[in-house]
């Protein structure tokens, strides 16, 4: 259980930080930065279930937000696990694991068997829920690149890539499920596609 009973302790205004464990570390640290990366991204997902909300009340957009929350929830045990170096882990503390990864891969099979096939890449945009999903994908390729660059000096879990890599996945077919569920559009790249000037309408 986390105990938190003040915001600010001033103990980060030299720039460093604690890690889970007590060890202290500069806040540019690739560790840090990859931890705080998935943060970011746990945002995002909580501007996507905020936008959700407003959606009209259906079991459809009622499943979004618990499958969403299920992967914050995750999300908060991996940048725990990113938090934490290697031999400072404690008894019991969650990790994320091949069921997770799992359980994302079963997620993407079952949304996508509902959507039809694509003919082209998609733009981000075409709504709130599905422009933050997009956004979401995006940080969460981020959160690879970093643990993988984190990865060449140091252990980061097992499972860590995996999830983001599968994650990610997730989220973009999320995005599409949500265009397709919440009455949002899907749109498609046109390669090629001329410049428009229909826009001067002043």
């Amino acid at each position: 259980m986390v105990k938190i009973n003040r915001v600010y302790t001033r103990m980060g205004d030299s720039g460093k930080t604690s890690l889970v464990g007590g060890r202290k570390i500069a806040k540019d640290d690739p560790r840090v930065e990859a931890y705080g990366t998935v943060d970011e991204l746990n945002t995002l997902l909580g501007l996507a279930r905020s936008f959700n909300a407003e959606k009209a009340p259906s079991p459809r957009q009622a499943g979004l937000d618990r499958l969403l929350q299920a992967v914050q929830q995750r999300l908060f045990d991996l940048g725990s696990q990113l938090a934490t170096r290697p031999g400072d882990e404690y008894e019991g503390q969650p990790l994320v694991t091949e069921r997770d990864v799992e359980w994302l891969e079963r997620t993407i099979d079952a949304l996508n068997a509902e959507l039809p096939p694509l003919n082209s890449f998609v733009l981000p945009g075409g709504g709130p829920v599905t422009a933050f999903l997009h956004q979401a994908r995006a940080v969460c390729r981020r959160c690879e690149r970093l643990v993988v660059a984190l990865g060449r000096s140091q252990p980061v879990g097992a499972h860590v890539l995996p999830y983001l890599n599968r994650l990610s996945d997730a989220l973009f077919v999320l995005s599409r499920w949500a265009a397709a569920t919440l009455g949002e559009r899907e749109l498609l790249w046109q390669p090629g596609l001329a410049y428009d000037d229909s826009w001067r309408t002043w």
